[in-house]
């Protein structure tokens, strides 16, 4: 294989307070620098990153370009114009309008199609465009999920052999923290019990907050188990109604949680709650099977695929089920023990390498495809 020129759009990678999809090009830029190949990676941001986000070395330039608004559509387009890459990696879902050459770009989802709701009309009207745009604009599209797959081919009828199914990975760093003192500062320091249950993510309509919080005081209420809260961490997303947590008692919300902290977190709850409406991929579900915390997860989009027989499957809107759940993790402690060896076990099927490695194969082929 020629060494290519592989132009990557990292803007989102920057990002102080990374949710799922800044995450997964930041682990899978840093994934695709350490492969041997010959290949020279041009990185470009919108903002100028740490000096240590990516490693340094004769394979990889870094270029800032600054621009107030549309960056994608301008900045990095005339930049890509000027530089014709042998192909233009975008690993979040937007490809500039107007830039010449072969390109692979990343769908996480189309939860916009499922839960319009959870936009406003603008951010809806411009997923539906560009996502669209995006799509049959690309030489190859990449998918986090088999589901995420098949709702790309069923709705925009991009050819399954355009579209490559390649999942990401999960944060080797990630391990369980066993310390008491760590483990004790963690919880004073977001205002935790010693015992909790707990959902992370971005609290926003599709995440199914709702049905977790009644689900939980249905469970508290009959199991009279005032000593278990339940800990929503993250940050307050669009649509973001108080009223889901209103009058419930247990419930904390600590707010967004420094990366330093995650470890901690998931190690020290019973059990991670993560039921919701639609994922295309489901980070925290592997973030917490490698901390040896069982998850209790949805039966639908793709997270029976990321959960494996390593989780309880509930359908995210039958309340009653995910209450049944809740006491079936809390009580049983056999149970735990057991979804804590097959998350273990689960967890090490999803590595960035492996992704890497799919990824640049794909992106070969997409430069092979236009020579």
């Amino acid at each position: 294989m020629r060494a290519l020129t592989l132009a990557i759009d990292a803007s989102q990678a920057t990002r102080a307070r990374r949710t799922g999809t800044e995450n997964y090009a930041l682990q899978l830029i840093r994934a695709l620098i350490a492969l041997e190949s010959p290949h020279h990676f041009v990185l470009y941001f919108r903002d100028t990153p740490p000096r240590d986000l990516f490693p340094a070395g004769p394979r990889v330039t870094q270029r800032v370009l600054r621009w107030p608004r549309a960056w994608t559509h301008t900045r990095l387009a005339l930049a890509l114009m000027r530089a014709r890459p042998d192909v233009t990696f975008v690993p979040a879902h937007t490809l500039p309008l107007w830039f010449p050459g072969p390109a692979v770009v990343t769908v996480h989802d189309l939860g916009y199609i499922y839960f319009p709701e959870a936009h406003n009309a603008l951010a809806r009207r411009y997923l539906a465009w560009s996502t669209q745009h995006s799509v049959r604009r690309a030489t190859r599209v990449l998918a986090d999920s088999l589901a995420t797959a098949r709702d790309i081919a069923a709705h925009y009828r991009v050819p399954e052999d355009r579209i490559a199914l390649v999942y990401p990975g999960v944060d080797t760093t990630l391990m369980p923290v066993s310390d008491p003192g760590r483990l004790a500062a963690v919880r004073a320091r977001y205002g935790l019990p010693p015992r909790y249950l707990l959902f992370i993510g971005t609290l926003q309509p599709r995440k199914n907050i709702a049905r977790i919080v009644q689900a939980y005081a249905r469970w508290r209420e009959a199991s009279g188990r005032a000593d278990v809260a339940l800990v929503l961490a993250g940050q307050q997303g669009w649509l973001y109604d108080p009223s889901w947590t209103a009058g419930v008692e247990g419930v904390i919300l600590p707010g967004y949680v420094d990366d330093a902290d995650v470890a901690a977190l998931y190690s020290g709850a019973l059990a991670l709650v993560f039921p919701t409406l639609h994922e295309g991929f489901g980070f925290p579900v592997l973030e917490a099977m490698r901390c040896g915390t069982p998850v209790i997860t949805s039966n639908t989009s793709s997270l029976p695929e990321v959960a494996g027989d390593a989780a309880l499957l509930v359908d995210p809107r039958d309340v009653a089920a995910i209450a049944a759940a809740l006491g079936r993790v809390v009580d049983d402690e056999s149970l735990r023990a057991d979804l804590l060896r097959r998350g273990f076990r689960q967890a090490e099927l999803f590595t960035w390498e492996r992704a890497a490695e799919k990824t640049l194969h794909v992106l070969e082929r997409a430069a092979g495809a236009a020579s």
